[in-house]
């Protein structure tokens, strides 16, 4: 799986009521509209600019704060492509591979709003194309990236009865 995009930059500490605000709690059941309001607090634009494939990139402790699940939905459902954080919160994590949304945890100092990227999940290498830099991180265990190629994990388990701890 390789991605590619232009960059939306965040800092640290981006909470999930950041992602998804509180404001807009009356419309988790209209997941679509809800959308429509991501990011809004970090950045009042960034879902009328924002296309398909999309990276958003921050530093540390991406979706802290309570367990929205919500939270990777919206990011997913506003085309973003993955979420690339020097770190994140672990529920957001979690949240974000059972939605099917590719997350990557590296550092993030070398890339820059608009910047634009090319992430291959399955060898671990980010490649800044704006800068020519190359960034290596863990790739996910194979676990993770076979239930985001079914696209999370309600897919998955519809496709293979369970999970395959191995």
């Amino acid at each position: 799986m390789v991605l590619r995009g232009k960059v939306w930059k965040f800092g640290d500490s981006i909470s999930t009521d950041l992602i998804t605000p509180g404001r807009y709690y009356h419309l988790r059941s209209n997941l679509p509209e809800l959308a429509k309001h991501a990011m809004e607090d970090a950045d009042p634009t960034f879902s009328s600019k924002v296309k398909k494939g999309d990276f958003i990139v921050a530093g540390k402790d991406f979706g802290l704060g309570s367990s929205r699940e919500h939270a990777p939905i919206v990011i997913k459902l506003s085309g973003v492509g993955a979420v690339i954080a020097h770190s994140f919160a672990r529920i957001f994590y979690r949240n974000a591979i059972n939605v099917g949304l590719p997350v990557v945890s590296c550092n993030t100092d070398q890339i820059d709003e608009g910047d634009t990227l090319e992430v291959d999940l399955e060898r671990g290498i980010l490649y800044n194309i704006t800068k020519d830099v190359k960034i290596k991180y863990q790739p996910l265990p194979s676990l993770m990236k076979t239930i985001l190629e079914a696209g999370g994990l309600v897919p998955y388990v519809k496709k293979h009865g369970d999970l395959k701890l191995v």
